[in-house]
């Protein structure tokens, strides 16, 4: 009973520093590749980041699959699972992603279908339709929301990005369940064939705008190291990623001033 009420203590102080300080627990933080750089990923194509900016599906010419496993702060109670899929159309991609957060006590379970469309030589655009559920033990009810989200890619060369996505452009007068919205943009460049870095800027309901900052270096063939900055708690972030065969194995390190580092690691698989 004791060890029950120091996670519930430990789920209410995390979700409200979250709140406080801008973190929006509903938005999924997939992809251990896209957590080594920061979360700089909103202009950058890659498996994760076509689900933190769904115009990056256009980027996407096979059947590619993932799985993602986050464990914040070493709590396993606090653990998220993610898997993905992305279906490639021609100038189009669709795509499906599920995550689910908590355990017994408490879970939080989101399901998305998303579509993304090449509009131009020089502009992408997507669309994502999210339902969420969240469950607790006892005589509490289960809420249930349902909202989108959208984002576009401007490429004015071949070697710089611009990416714009808003989370929940929905006004809560609508609806009965209370859900943040989130406005995100960045612009990423390769300097050279071997290093990509950007920089992004994202604001949240209620709260002050989160700065990022990461990159992505090819240290060898098929090898990638990474790292990143974000003034969300002064984090700084880091990872490795390296491709085997069809399958990427992503590993990725986000810091946090007082509560530790935050892990993950995904698998990615394509299918040509």
């Amino acid at each position: 009973m004791s060890s029950l009420l120091k996670i519930s203590v430990s789920l209410l102080f995390i979700f409200s520093s979250l709140t406080a300080s801008g973190g929006d627990p509903y938005r999924i933080s997939a992809g251990a590749g896209e957590a080594g750089a920061g979360y700089v990923c909103v202009m950058k194509s890659g498996f994760w980041s076509t689900f933190h900016n769904q115009a990056l599906l256009t980027g996407t010419n096979s059947f590619t699959a993932g799985i993602n496993y986050e464990n914040r702060f070493g709590i396993s109670e606090l653990g998220t699972r993610t898997a993905g899929l992305i279906f490639p159309a021609g100038k189009a991609a669709l795509a499906v992603i599920y995550s689910h957060f908590g355990y017994t006590d408490f879970r939080r379970d989101m399901t998305g279908l998303a579509c993304g469309l090449k509009l131009s030589k020089k502009l992408s655009a997507g669309i994502q339709v999210d339902y969420f559920s969240e469950r607790t033990s006892g005589e509490y009810d289960m809420h249930q929301s349902i909202t989108c989200e959208a984002g576009l890619l401007i490429s004015p060369n071949e070697n710089t990005s611009i990416g714009i996505h808003v989370f929940n452009p929905v006004p809560n007068s609508l609806r009965k369940t209370f859900l943040p919205s989130s406005i995100r943009s960045g612009v990423g460049t390769y300097l050279n064939k071997s290093l990509f870095a950007g920089i992004e800027a994202e604001m949240f309901t209620g709260s002050k705008m989160i700065l990022r900052a990461g990159f992505e270096y090819e240290a060898a063939k098929k090898l990638w190291l990474r790292g990143g900055f974000s003034t969300e708690y002064d984090s700084f972030s880091f990872g490795v990623g390296f491709l085997a065969k069809i399958v990427q194995i992503d590993l990725g390190f986000v810091t946090h001033d007082n509560l530790g580092v935050t892990s993950s690691v995904s698998l990615i698989f394509k299918i040509h």
